[in-house]
C-alpha cells in the first residue's frame, strides 16, 4: 500500500485533561502513514500539533468494534494510550448509541463504559511485572529497578501494554523532568524505552504525577502512567489499590482490581475538527 496523498482526509482534535490527539478514520478508507507524514502532523508549529496521532481502523477480532492505531509525535507506533482510549470510545459510542464499546489494540481488547458527567471508564487490562513483560534488558525485581539517575532512584518497573518507570519523589513539581526524562527513557535496561513516571504521594488515596512519555516528551496527563503509578504505589505499600492519581492536566480515578485489571475514569474532549492539506503529507 502505497502511503495516503490526497487532499481532504477528515481528523477531529481530542484530547484526555490535555494529552491531545489527531484521530484519523480510516475504516471505509485506508490510511497508511510513514514516520515522517506522522511528525508533520504532530508538528505544533506547522503541522497540527498532538501528542499522538490515532487511526480507527476495522477491528480484526470480531469482538471489537473497532482497532484502534496508536502512533506517538516522533512517528513510533505504541501498542497501548490509556487517555486516548477514552476518546476513541466515547466516538464509537456516540456513533452507535451504546453505554458499551470494545476497541481492540496491539496490547489487546479494551472494555469502555459510558460514565456520568461525560466521563468513561476503560478496563485497561491487567497490569503487567514479569522482567520479561514490561520488557527490561536482564531479570530483576521489577519493584526495585536500580536505576539512579540525578534525585531519581529506585523505581518501579510496571507494563500496561507499554513500559513504564515510576520513581516516588517528595515533590514531584522539583523534578527537572526535561532533563532527566530524555536519558531515562533511553536507559539501557528498557530495549523498547520507557515512560517515566515522578509521583509524590499526597495520601493514601490521591498521588501527584508528572510524565515523560516516550516518543512525545513531557505531557499533560497519560492514562497508561496514571494507572501504572497507583499500581506501583500499591505494590510499595504506599497507597491502597484506588487512587485519584492527580497530573498536570486533572484527575484520573484509577483502581487496581482484585483481578488484577486496571480500571481508570476520566474525560474526554472534543477540541475541533478539520481537513488535512496535503502539504502536511509529502
Amino acid at each position: 500500500m502505497t502511503a495516503f496523498s490526497a487532499t481532504g482526509r477528515p481528523f477531529l482534535k481530542m484530547h484526555g485533561l490535555g494529552n491531545d490527539f489527531v484521530v484519523l478514520d480510516a475504516r471505509a478508507h485506508p490510511l497508511d502513514l510513514t514516520d515522517a507524514q506522522v511528525r508533520a502532523i504532530a508538528d505544533r508549529k506547522t503541522g497540527i500539533g498532538c501528542d499522538q496521532l490515532i487511526v480507527i481502523e476495522p477491528a480484526r477480532d470480531k469482538l471489537a468494534d473497532a482497532f484502534m492505531q496508536i502512533r506517538n509525535a516522533d512517528g513510533s507506533t505504541v501498542s497501548a494510550c490509556g487517555n486516548a482510549t477514552r476518546c476513541i470510545a466515547h466516538l464509537l459510542m456516540e456513533e452507535s448509541g451504546d453505554s458499551h464499546t470494545v476497541i481492540e489494540t496491539n496490547a489487546g481488547l479494551l472494555d469502555a463504559e459510558r460514565g456520568e458527567n461525560g466521563m468513561v471508564t476503560v478496563d485497561m487490562g491487567p497490569a503487567r511485572l514479569d522482567w520479561r513483560e514490561i520488557p527490561l534488558a536482564r531479570p530483576v525485581d521489577t519493584l526495585h529497578l536500580g536505576i539512579t539517575m540525578g534525585p531519581l532512584a529506585d523505581p518501579v518497573g510496571v507494563s500496561m501494554g507499554n513500559p513504564h518507570a515510576v520513581f516516588f519523589v517528595p515533590d514531584a513539581e522539583a523534578v527537572t523532568l526535561d532533563v532527566l526524562g530524555p536519558p531515562l527513557e533511553h536507559h539501557e535496561m528498557f530495549p523498547e524505552r520507557a515512560n517515566i513516571e515522578v509521583a509524590q504521594v499526597l495520601s493514601p488515596d490521591r498521588i501527584r504525577m508528572r510524565v515523560w512519555e516516550r516518543g512525545s516528551g513531557i505531557t499533560q496527563a497519560c492514562g497508561t502512567g496514571a494507572c501504572a503509578t497507583l499500581v506501583a504505589a500499591a505494590r510499595r505499600g504506599l497507597t491502597g489499590r484506588k487512587a485519584e492519581v492527580i497530573l498536570d492536566g486533572g484527575s484520573l480515578f484509577i483502581e487496581w482490581q482484585a483481578d488484577d485489571h486496571v480500571v481508570m475514569t476520566g474525560p474526554v474532549a472534543l477540541a475541533f475538527s478539520g481537513t488535512l492539506d496535503a502539504s502536511l503529507l509529502e
